[in-house]
């Protein structure tokens, strides 16, 4: 029995097949939908397209053998994993998929060899098996926010609690525009799809957000990252240590759930981005939505929560005597608590430093993003493919427009049941390749291709053919010699 890395590095990866686990297929996923779910309406040849980066084509640059090392894993029903896949071409891509119908779809690495010839290699004692290429990965989870969120838990999200995840999109899509224009050569980290091309720079960015797992970027940068490098510069090719560096410059949640204060804001100003943050998304977000949303201060036990991570006795005691002393009022009681909160952190009354910065980290504790540092810092780390199926909900994972991501309702995303139901609906159409069309994936899929995935194409191909042109101008040169 073959056990090979899954995703978090653990050795509990099953290839050969056999059952790991006994996973409860829950009502709201059924297997059968699935199958025809992956026979009519999952997109291979644009999910293929993304993958090979333009090396699909006749071009001279193109490099054949490019999509032929990216790892592709499947989780089969039962938790059987299957790992270090690869296809040549869509045909048997699409095969593959069709014929083993998995609950789970991973996009892995670019190899640097075979992944599906990884084990001769390992035989053969030469250790070139290792991983090159990967997209630039932002994974946040909702479950992180369950401390600050009091109506959802877990893996469960409403519309009370998923305008965390919007300004998460918000923060992180800003700051990528803003980096692509004025710091070319600081890495930009996530966003959601859009693509921002500034030709003066050379850099264009193209970047994913999806719902099931918010913030999967890839960006493509003609330029310098972290630093110059020979020939094209892409994130891509960052190694880990410079992957890390991106993920810190978004790094301020830093607590665990043992800590009382999770956010620090060191220096005596904050920095530029955080600033941004803070008055443009942050600060709003929390005094017009969250307060009231999650009744953040509405009993003991959650303000007590707050005024621990306030560092001034004198103050919190101040606090916690008017708040335990009940006053009728006409203004919301999580109102009224919030603006005390500030009046008095703020008045000067209060010796201890850093106690004005205090209303900020709180703010940031409650709405700013919570990035998962280790699925960004590591090339091997796996990213559940777009358009494919959440085993617990049976819901699509669909692109989300970051310009229009308050729009987005997380309980609206088609099931697997309601796609069937609206292929049923609209009959059988004699030569129909796209039957996504006659349902409500359809949007989705030429939102994928229009916003994401043709500019991306695009990018690529200007790039291969920039590349092509300066080797041949090169050559020449040196025959001229």
């Amino acid at each position: 029995m073959a056990i090979e890395e899954s995703e978090n590095g653990r050795e509990d990866m099953l290839i050969d097949g056999h059952k790991h686990g006994n996973v409860a297929v829950p009502d709201e996923f059924n297997v059968n939908y699935l199958k025809l779910y992956y026979a009519k309406l999952f997109p291979y040849a644009d999910m293929f397209k993304w993958m090979s980066y333009g090396n699909d084509g006749k071009h001279p640059a193109c490099d054949k053998y490019y999509i032929g090392r990216r790892e592709f894993s499947f989780t089969l029903e039962n938790d059987i994993y299957i790992r270090y896949q690869s296809f040549n071409n869509v045909v048997q891509f699409e095969n593959s998929i069709k014929e083993k119908c998995p609950f789970k779809i991973d996009i892995g690495p670019v190899y640097s060899v075979d992944p599906a010839k990884k084990n001769a290699y390992a035989q053969s004692g030469d250790n070139v098996f290792t991983p090159v290429e990967r997209e630039l990965i932002f994974d946040i989870d909702i479950s992180d926010y369950d401390d600050v969120r009091y109506c959802c838990s877990g893996a469960d999200v409403c519309l009370e609690c998923w305008p965390l995840m919007t300004i998460a999109i918000k923060v992180i899509d800003t700051a990528l525009r803003v980096a692509a224009m004025f710091h070319p050569v600081t890495p930009p980290p996530h966003g959601s799809i859009y693509r921002h091309k500034v030709q003066r720079r050379g850099m264009t960015l193209a970047l994913n957000t999806f719902y099931g797992f918010i913030v999967a970027g890839v960006v493509s940068i003609a330029g310098s990252v972290m630093g110059k490098q020979e020939g094209k510069a892409s994130c891509k090719l960052l190694t880990n240590e410079q992957r890390a560096a991106i993920a810190d410059y978004f790094r301020v949640y830093k607590g665990n759930e043992n800590s009382s204060k999770k956010v620090s804001l060191t220096g005596p100003a904050l920095h530029p981005f955080l600033v941004r943050s803070y008055s443009e998304v942050l600060e709003h977000f929390f005094e017009t939505r969250l307060l009231l949303s999650q009744n953040i201060f509405s009993t003991e036990d959650r303000y007590e929560k707050i005024l621990e991570m306030i560092p001034d006795n004198s103050a919190t005691s101040d606090l916690r005597g008017k708040w335990q002393t009940k006053r009728g009022s006409k203004e919301d009681i999580n109102v009224a608590r919030w603006e005390q909160l500030k009046k008095a952190l703020q008045s000067g009354k209060y010796k201890t430093q850093g106690l004005r910065r205090c209303v900020e980290e709180i703010v940031f504790s409650f709405t700013y993003p919570r990035l998962d540092m280790e699925v960004s810092r590591h090339m091997n780390h796996l990213l559940k493919a777009p358009f494919c199926v959440h085993p617990k909900t049976g819901r699509v994972c669909v692109p989300i427009d970051p310009n229009h991501c308050d729009e987005f309702d997380p309980t609206a995303v088609p099931t697997l049941s309601q796609l069937f139901e609206e292929l049923n609906m609209g009959g059988t159409r004699a030569y129909d390749d796209n039957e996504w069309d006659r349902t409500s994936l359809g949007q989705s899929i030429s939102f994928f291709r229009s916003s994401f995935l043709q500019p991306l194409l695009k990018s690529c191909k200007e790039e291969m053919e920039s590349s092509y042109k300066a080797k041949l101008q090169q050559s020449k040169s040196s025959l001229s010699w």
